[in-house]
């Protein structure tokens, strides 16, 4: 399959860089943009961009201005990335179409994460493929799931949870988003659902179900040391 394309757009060099080099590592085409002028520029010469990281405060043309812009044309998924922590920016930023909302200091592991998933929402990356993480494979086409070269039988709830937690390796999710994201928007049963489904998922997966974290008051995360 064709690497994908990612346009990082900050007025930050050391910033670009450092996300370039980890989403490069990540096997992914990376392009640069120091402001959002050059960015749309870039945006509309190049056809098969597949997914934006955008900074918001940036000179000639902020990310919001470059987000609308781009919304006009396209739904091509945009990360954006700010410094400032204010709610309503974020909502602002929800509003105008926006995927993810990091704010900086951030991860780059992290963002990388975020990426992948958005990208496996988006079908962009196969979802057929097989997924590998601290010793567990998941063939998502024949509904297979090994530990260590040894296959365990799981429902499809447990199959679906366990392949939803390894695509989102590293990121805190709510009971709310796996229940959205799994179960989909119209269950209307209890959150606490998720964790009867966890604890079926560890007791079948033995030591490794350690690999999901209990974040207490909010929710799961997967995490391979």
């Amino acid at each position: 399959m064709d690497r994908l394309k990612i346009l990082i757009v900050d007025d930050e060099s050391r910033m670009r860089k450092l996300v370039k080099d980890f989403l490069v590592k990540s096997n992914y085409d990376v392009l640069e943009a120091e402001d959002g002028s050059q960015a749309l520029d870039l945006f509309f010469e190049q056809n098969d961009i597949a997914l934006i990281i955008l900074d918001v405060m940036m000179p000639k043309m902020d990310g919001w201005q470059v987000c609308r812009e781009i919304r006009s044309y396209s739904k091509v998924p945009i990360i954006m990335l700010t410094a400032k922590s204010d709610e309503r920016d974020e909502l602002q930023g929800f509003e105008l179409g926006v995927d993810e909302y990091i704010s900086k200091p951030f991860s780059p592991k992290i963002l990388v994460a975020r990426v992948e998933a958005i990208l496996r929402r988006t079908n962009q990356i196969n979802a057929d493929e097989i997924l590998e993480a601290g010793g567990i494979t998941i063939n998502k086409a024949a509904h297979i799931v090994t530990l260590d070269g040894k296959q365990i039988d799981l429902s499809y709830k447990e199959f679906e949870l366990l392949s939803y937690f390894v695509e989102n390796r590293g990121i805190a999710l709510s009971r709310e988003k796996i229940l959205n994201s799994v179960w989909n928007y119209d269950y209307f049963g209890d959150a606490r659902t998720i964790d009867t489904h966890v604890k079926k998922l560890r007791n079948k997966m033995g030591n490794k179900g350690d690999l999901i974290k209990t974040i207490w008051g909010m929710g799961y995360k997967f995490e391979v040391d």
